[in-house]
């Protein structure tokens, strides 16, 4: 009797679940993001977080990198790519928006993505598709 225990994943699909998991990790911060500001905790290193500054970005970064470091290291892509071209930085609330509107910035997602790969090409491709948004351009 020859039990298949173990199914070999294809490319495509083993990608497709790497990204819906970097996903749902994200919505697990935003979401204690949310829990992490109503209830007035304190950053270690840089005290009080108020809801109107939100949870200190290197902190996010920090418990992203955690959870996820593929999309840690594509988020931070973002961020420099988004300072150089926009000429100021995004704030965390900002970044959280980014990842969680409808899925995800196809850009954000993108840049997760060829930055796991390590797919140069790909990557630039998506940082000239990043848009400034209100509050700074260069």
């Amino acid at each position: 009797m020859s039990h298949r225990l173990f199914r070999p994943m294809s490319i495509t699909r083993l990608v497709r679940f790497a990204l819906l998991v970097i996903i749902a990790v994200l919505a697990a911060l935003i979401a204690l993001g949310t829990v992490t500001t109503s209830h007035a905790q304190t950053s270690p290193a840089r005290g009080p977080v108020s809801a109107a500054n939100d949870m200190p970005l290197a902190d996010y970064l920090g418990l992203l990198q955690q959870l996820a470091p593929a999309a840690a290291e594509g988020a931070q892509v973002y961020l420099a790519a988004y300072r150089l071209q926009c000429g100021r930085r995004l704030t965390t609330a900002e970044l959280r928006q980014a990842v969680s509107k409808e899925g995800g910035d196809p850009v954000l997602m993108g840049l997760i993505h060829a930055t796991q790969e390590q797919d140069t090409t790909q990557r630039a491709q998506f940082i000239r598709q990043i848009r400034c948004t209100a509050g700074g351009t260069r």
